[in-house]
């Protein structure tokens, strides 16, 4: 008698090679430092680093084969990673002794995700494994992650694809009357159609991040986050969500900021609407965010300090007049105009004022130029590109332009 093998997921798995490829890469940063092995623990990196998300801790010496130990479910684990040695878990207790049980011993000095890890989870494996140092392994990590592979691109392309459509839907379903968080609900209902996996993931334990933001009017002028009253009946609830119950209008701006996951890999993009049309004050400072956009993709090429492009586009802005508005009014700017992403929303490297760090091939960013003009409305865009051998290419499929709807 045969059993029937139960698939757990329809989801495309990561190939074999991509994992191996990554496994080899952290422990050779690994055997360069003084941590004989890394204990991952966060999602996002377990699923990185073995192909799975299940309930589970991923052992990665510095030298040999990694162990993925499964809490739950061992099945589902089995069937979408490709790591060679995966074992039950029955108690967090039994980890040291299966490292040892694999390696002969507990190594002295193991890396920790130092920049996620709860302090009673730490102080819990510390109690455990009983080794001699405990190191931040996080910079190792982000350092492997943030250079993607050919597949990886693709897997963001696709996603890249289906946002598109997502935003082809918000084109033809907008219209006035709707209010910000009813009309995010309809578009984010579309995307689950198209395969949107609606969580996504960030590093940040204080971060919580939706699938959409709608900035219609004055709600994207900061009064929904100066001004509103905190019973939250101004423009934006009480407790800060992606949309407010303002209604949209015609003729007034309109700020459109999705997120979309496919295979675990994030989209974040933006794009500015209108119906009926767009007010000059506001076409000219959308304008203005797509012509800073253009030249900071335009300028990303290997070898160019990150640095230089955050301070290009405050020249460009300081060039185009939006200076004072650009990535926010005075007192309250953001100090980046674009940030890494993959297997999480907003990861390393950002594109910050005074980073140092070159670009390289196989970066993939979310670029957002935009300006915030005070209790009157927002503009801006948001792309997807990554850094190839000889310059940039764009990811996102959404033309770069303002839609407005007649």
């Amino acid at each position: 008698m045969t059993t029937k093998k139960i698939h757990y997921t329809e989801a495309a798995t990561t190939p074999s090679s991509e994992i191996e490829k990554r496994i080899s890469a952290v422990q050779q940063k690994l055997r360069a430092s003084e941590m004989e092995a890394l204990f991952i623990v966060q999602r996002a990196d377990l699923f990185y680093f073995s192909g799975t998300a299940q309930n589970g801790y991923l052992y990665i010496p510095a030298e040999g084969k990694p162990l993925l130990m499964v809490k739950k479910y061992l099945p589902r684990a089995e069937e979408e990673s490709s790591i060679e040695q995966i074992i039950g878990l029955d108690s967090m207790k039994d980890i040291p002794k299966r490292i040892a049980d694999f390696y002969g011993k507990v190594p002295a000095v193991i890396g920790f995700e130092f920049d996620v890890m709860p302090v009673n989870d730490f102080n819990f494996f510390k109690g455990i494994l009983n080794v001699e140092k405990y190191r931040d392994g996080s910079p190792l990590i982000h350092a492997v992650r943030m250079i993607k592979s050919d597949w990886e691109i693709g897997q963001i392309e696709k996603a890249t694809e289906l946002s598109a459509k997502t935003f082809t839907y918000i084109k033809k379903e907008l219209r006035p009357g709707l209010s910000e968080i009813e009309f995010a609900g309809m578009y984010e209902s579309y995307s689950r159609t198209l395969g949107h996996q609606a969580m996504l993931r960030a590093r940040g334990y204080l971060a919580e991040i939706y699938n959409w933001h709608i900035l219609s009017g004055e709600s994207g002028g900061m009064v929904g986050l100066l001004d509103a009253p905190a019973s939250g009946q101004g423009t934006a609830p009480s407790f800060p969500v992606g949309g407010g119950r303002r209604k949209m209008k015609k003729n007034e701006p309109i700020m459109i900021d999705i997120g979309f996951s496919w295979n675990g890999y994030h989209v974040d993009e933006t794009r500015m609407f209108a119906l009926g049309k767009m007010p000059a004050k506001a076409l000219s400072a959308c304008e203005a965010s797509i012509e800073i956009h253009n030249s900071i993709i335009e300028m990303a090429a290997p070898g160019v300090k990150i640095g230089d492009l955050f301070k290009h586009g405050i020249e460009r802005a300081e060039a185009l007049g939006c200076r004072e508005q650009y990535l926010g009014p005075e007192g309250y700017k953001v100090t980046f105009v674009g940030h890494g992403i993959g297997v999480e929303l907003v990861e390393p490297p950002f594109l910050a004022r005074n980073r140092e760090e070159r670009l390289q091939p196989g970066m993939v960013f979310s670029l957002e130029p935009k300006l915030v003009f005070k209790n009157e409305f927002s503009a801006g865009i948001e792309s997807m590109f990554t850094v190839t051998e000889t310059g940039s290419r764009m990811l996102s499929k959404v033309p770069v332009k303002v839609f407005i709807k007649k």
